[in-house]
Order: structure tokens, then sequence, then C-alpha cells
């Protein structure tokens, strides 16, 4: 037989101490960080006052109109040398085509919402437990796209100095673009880099492609944006390397998301507990033999 151990009734104290000690400081941050199922009202409120926000920054970054198309001029030659300079091919090739490019110039001023909002509501309602994660991605994303309208104006391919971009809203008089028309004076036209267009579409395409249950779903998630990139393209609103600045701010995003639930946000448990309700106690088992 073993040595039997006998704890006395201070060691017990002792011992118990130490936990709830601890309990203050790591149990809240374990509670912020555990997923709770999401409040309407609140996440109704958080979205319009982040999307005023957003909007109010955005716009109010100074239009260095000079600096903005010093910076185009340098990224054209940039994406000449690496061969890759077919933004104007694209653009040119598309507005031939009226129907393509006026559905295009729609797609450009509507999508963007409208899917992104359609897929947080289906988070909100079939994943609550990932809804908390997968919104920071998003807003996180959106904050580091601030930072380089501020830090990095940029005009975009169709308000360039000689370079016989078309801007598609202009010349098929169709409302495509808050960058364009009457409607410029309410929106920062210098603010290309980085887009968000993509960052989002891809935040979206990642989002339905990890969590659909039916495979066309998960096709149309990925295909929605590439689409996206084909017309921020042909609609001359970008460069391809305002893309990948889109999908620089995402990652970032996401690596935010980690480093706070300590897993991808598609990993995270799809039902959450109701607010208000404590969690299932996990009983262990005392190992036998």
């Amino acid at each position: 037989m073993g040595d039997s151990t006998v704890t006395t009734l201070e060691g017990r104290q002792q011992a118990a101490a130490l936990p709830v000690a601890e309990e203050t400081g790591k149990g809240r941050l374990r509670r912020l960080r555990t997923p709770r199922r999401p409040r309407l009202w609140f996440e109704i409120l958080l979205i319009a006052v982040s999307y005023w926000t957003y909007s109010l920054v955005r716009n109010a970054v100074p239009e260095q109109r000079a600096e903005a198309l010093r910076n185009a001029d340098w990224i054209w030659r940039l994406e000449g040398q690496l061969g890759l300079a077919f933004e104007q091919s694209v653009n040119h090739a598309v507005n031939s085509v009226t129907w393509l490019i006026v559905g295009m110039n729609y797609y450009y001023a509507t999508l963007h919402f409208v899917v992104t909002l359609g897929v947080l509501v289906w988070l909100y309602r079939s994943h609550p437990g990932r809804y908390a994660a997968s919104r920071l991605v998003l807003f996180t994303t959106t904050g580091a796209a601030l930072a380089g309208y501020y830090l990095y104006p940029l005009a975009p391919p169709r308000l360039m100095n000689g370079e016989h971009f078309i801007d598609t809203v202009m010349v098929h008089q169709t409302w495509g673009s808050m960058a364009s028309g009457d409607l410029k004076h309410m929106s920062n036209q210098y603010a290309a880099m980085p887009s968000m267009h993509i960052g989002w579409s891809v935040w979206c395409g990642l989002t339905i492609f990890a969590l659909a249950s039916v495979p066309w779903a998960r096709v149309l998630g990925l295909l929605y944006p590439a689409v996206t990139l084909v017309v921020i393209v042909a609609t001359a609103n970008h460069f391809w390397l305002d893309a990948v600045g889109g999908l620089v701010c995402l990652a970032f995003g996401y690596g935010i998301a980690l480093a706070w639930y300590g897993r991808w946000p598609y990993s995270l448990p799809r039902l959450v507990p109701e607010r208000g309700k404590p969690e299932p106690r996990r009983i262990t088992l005392p190992k036998q033999g």
C-alpha cells in the first residue's frame, strides 16, 4: 500500500485562498473573453454609432489632393514595374459594355453595405457564440483602415491626371459612388488606400465559407470578394494594390480577435447560454484503478 497524505484544515484554507485571490482579476478577464449571446438593442446601437464614427473620421481626414495624386502616380509606376498595371485595360473594356458597367456601378454602391449587414444578421441569429469575435474582426479591420486613410492619402485611378481612366459613374450617370457626381462633397475622394470594399467582402466570404452548411453558399462566399475585386478595378475606384491594403487590415483584425479569444472566431462554440443564466458546471469524476 502506498503512503497516504493527510491535509490539515489550516493547509486546506491556505490552499483555497490562492484561487479566490486570483479570481478577482483573472476571473473577470475570463468572463470578458467568454462568448455571450449578443443583445439586439446593443448591437444595433453599436453598429449605427460605429458607422457614423467611421464616416465622420474618414471624411474629416484632410483632402490632401497634391499628395494623394503623387501617391497615385507612384502606385501606378510601381504596378507598371511589376508588369501588373492592368486597371486601365479592364476599365476601358468593361466600360464598353453598358449594361455590365452600369450593373457594376450599382454593385459598388450597394452590396458593400447590404452583404456585410446581411452576414452580421445571419451570425447574430444562427451563430451567436461566434458573433462577437467575428464582429471584432470587422470593427478592428475598419479601424486599421481609418489609420491608412490618414497616413496615406491616395487618389483613385479615375481622378489621376493624364492617365485617361474613365469615371464610369459620371459617364453613365448612375448612382454608383459617393465620391462622384453631386455626392462627392459628402465623401473624402482621396481615401482609396486601403480598400474596405475588399476588406469587408473578404470578411464576408471567409465567414460564409467557414460556417455555411450548404455547398452553393460556400461557393458564393468565395466568389463574392473575387467579383468585388473586378468591380473596384473596372469602375476605376481602386488600384489592385488598394485591395492588398484591405487584406493587410483584415489580417490585423483576425490577429486581434485571435489574441483576445485565444481561438479563431469560427472555431468558437456556435451556441452560448443566454445572459443571466449560469453555465452548466463540469463535474470531474475521480479516476478508478
